[in-house]
């Protein structure tokens, strides 16, 4: 079959490779439709991201973990609703089932969780096989909408963390796909929304979808996000870039007794003020990709959204041109906001 294969960091080609086996007990034979490419990604292909060596070779790897697919066998011991031709979306991850995280109700936090197309073969390809339990029927979604459930996913798990109540004033740093999905989740849940972004194009799909801007690059975005939300500042701020110096910006604007939720990754260390936490009691949040459940009501909220979620899919581009379409993609982060590489018809 052919698959986008990365060969090793930096090279990634288009291949034939040898196509998987018959789906086995509890598994599912699935044909790529849709896969988003994220950011992640982009680090993996440029060796940035480096998996950990009790996991085995991290190259070569066939990439994509954001998939809409149809279902194209079933093995033994599947659930009944599953069916030969459905449309579903991939939950991409596997867990232990044995650390701390896992045993105590955060496996989404397992340190030895497995992510389709970075530990495992992944979804640029033209078959895939994988476990029941990770295929989501999504029927009334159009396969671009139904891959971006997993991105939404996240967006969904740093909301539940942040705890955002219907009316209040909350503030997105980064207005990337995470980003403008954090918005779209709270404002889901009836919360009056802000973005902060460098970037005008970002902060415009934004604003079509019903989110208050504010352009980093002109305005002082903590003055402007304590004008927009009142003095005391925002009580609910998302960190989704991934810097030390938005992650300052964000226990800058937040409320006292606020929650500052850091949704971007980064590996750079960031200096904070200690009476931030002993004066101002702030509470500090990470979140990390999803649970099921968190899931499941990605799909929904695409659903809901759909005309919102389809602004942020700005490039689409056949299997054959995945290299190039990705290398564009990396080279022009202004213009595309959202790849989706679709399958072989």
């Amino acid at each position: 079959m052919r698959a986008v294969v990365t060969h090793r960091a930096g090279t990634m080609g288009l291949a034939e490779v040898p196509g998987p086996a018959d789906p086995g007990p509890g598994q599912v034979l699935v044909r790529p439709e849709a896969v988003g490419i994220c950011g992640s990604d982009y680090h993996f292909l440029t060796g940035e991201l480096v998996t950990p060596p009790e996991f085995g070779p991290q190259f070569p790897r066939v990439q994509g973990h954001e998939v809409a697919a149809r279902v194209a066998a079933i093995g033994p011991g599947c659930p009944p609703g599953l069916q030969v031709g459905q449309r579903v979306a991939l939950f991409p991850m596997a867990w232990c089932g044995e650390c701390y995280a896992c045993t105590h109700g955060r496996r989404n936090a397992c340190p030895n969780f497995r992510l389709i197309g970075v530990h495992v073969e992944g979804a640029l390809a033209e078959y895939l096989t994988i476990a029941a339990e990770q295929v989501f029927p999504v029927a009334d979604l159009d396969a671009a909408l139904a891959a971006f459930c997993e991105p939404m996913s996240i967006a969904v798990h740093a909301v539940q963390r942040g705890e955002v109540g219907a009316g209040e004033p909350v503030v997105v740093i980064g207005g990337g796909p995470i980003g403008q999905s954090v918005a779209l989740g709270a404002l889901d849940r009836g919360a009056r929304v802000m973005m902060t972004d460098l970037v005008a194009s970002r902060l415009d799909l934004a604003r079509k979808n019903g989110v208050e801007v504010v352009n980093a690059a002109e305005a002082d975005a903590v003055a402007a996000a304590r004008g927009w939300a009142g003095a005391a500042g925002p009580p609910v701020v998302f960190e989704c870039v991934g810097r030390p110096a938005t992650v300052r910006q964000a226990v800058d604007m937040v409320s006292s007794a606020g929650r500052v939720v850091i949704v971007g990754i980064g590996h750079e260390e960031v200096s904070l003020p200690i009476n931030a936490f002993t004066e101002r009691e702030l509470t500090i949040l990470g979140s990390t990709v999803c649970t099921h459940e968190d899931f499941a009501e990605a799909i929904r909220i695409v659903g809901a959204y759909r005309d919102g979620v389809a602004r942020l899919i700005t490039h689409e581009r056949p299997l054959d041109d995945a290299v190039d379409a990705i290398a564009y993609a990396m080279a022009n982060p202004d213009q595309v906001m959202k790849l989706v590489i679709r399958g072989a018809a």
